[in-house]
């Protein structure tokens, strides 16, 4: 009887570990896509969002799986990220479309010229090889490769994921008038960073050095933002802040903060330029 609970014990750990990768994965094939169990990884971070700037909660969770179609060979990657609930996912619809917005041009304008798909009901962000959509807190990735471009789309493997997690997606109409807010939004999100990354270094959650980094990367893209859309050059500023990053100057850094919040809130109704 011992033994019987001391193998018991051992064995919870894990059980109670694929009971939670279950919730997020579908862990058996999906019509003709094969699972391949041993590809599965879980990660402690943002997933897709990583490169966004996302600010990372504590809870936020990446679970990713890989499907093998037989006979074309394609290979279909699964990413589903559980984020924590903090204040930071108010902005994942946003971060989300940010990744289908073209990086060249300060996302002015989409990577395709029709980026919203509905499928079964759901409306999700696509282009070619990559659907991605939210369903509240949980962000879905999937993307496969087909450099012909003339292979099926895996959409036995998206409709499996939306129908375990429906996207909440709103009704988006994709005009001028959205793009300003969205742009707008934007720039809002950059200022709300750096604050939220101070307000880590005030809780002594965060090294100083790593915080001024992170909120110094998020001035110059505002920065980059208000001389595209409002026409004030951001050479001299973006200089400056490299000079105080380069010091360790994070007094210089908050003075040119509050500047831009100040600025900002003068600023954030008027008309901006867009092509």
């Amino acid at each position: 009887m011992k033994r019987i609970l001391i193998l018991m014990l051992l064995l919870f750990p894990a059980l109670a570990f694929s009971q939670e990768i279950e919730n997020y994965l579908i862990l058996n094939n999906i019509g003709e896509y094969i699972f391949r169990p041993k590809r599965v990884i879980t990660i402690q971070n943002a997933g897709i969002l990583v490169p966004t700037g996302h600010f990372p909660g504590h809870g936020d969770m990446t679970y990713e799986g890989i499907y093998i179609h037989p006979q074309t060979y394609i290979g279909v990657e699964v990413k589903v990220t559980q984020h924590s609930g903090s204040d930071s996912d108010k902005w994942l619809l946003h971060e989300v479309e940010r990744g289908f917005r073209r990086s060249k041009d300060l996302q002015a304008t989409y990577v395709s010229p029709n980026p919203l798909r509905e499928i079964n009901g759901n409306r999700i962000w696509y282009t070619w090889g990559y659907y991605e959509w939210v369903s509240n807190n949980v962000v879905v990735y999937i993307n496969f490769t087909d450099l012909t471009g003339t292979k099926s789309e895996p959409l036995e493997v998206v409709r499996a994921y939306l129908a375990k997690f429906p996207s909440t997606i709103p009704a988006i109409t994709i005009d001028r008038a959205y793009n300003e807010k969205w742009l707008k939004d934007e720039m809002e999100r950059r200022l709300w960073l750096c604050d939220k990354w101070f307000y880590q270094l005030q809780l002594q959650k965060a090294e100083q050095k790593a915080v001024l980094q992170n909120t110094v990367d998020s001035m110059q893209v505002f920065l980059d933002y208000r001389e595209k859309y409002y026409g004030i050059k951001a050479l001299d500023d973006k200089k400056l802040l490299s000079d105080y990053l380069m010091q360790n100057n994070g007094t210089g850094i908050r003075n040119k903060l509050k500047e831009y919040k100040d600025w900002w809130n003068i600023n954030k109704t008027g008309a901006i330029n867009l092509p």
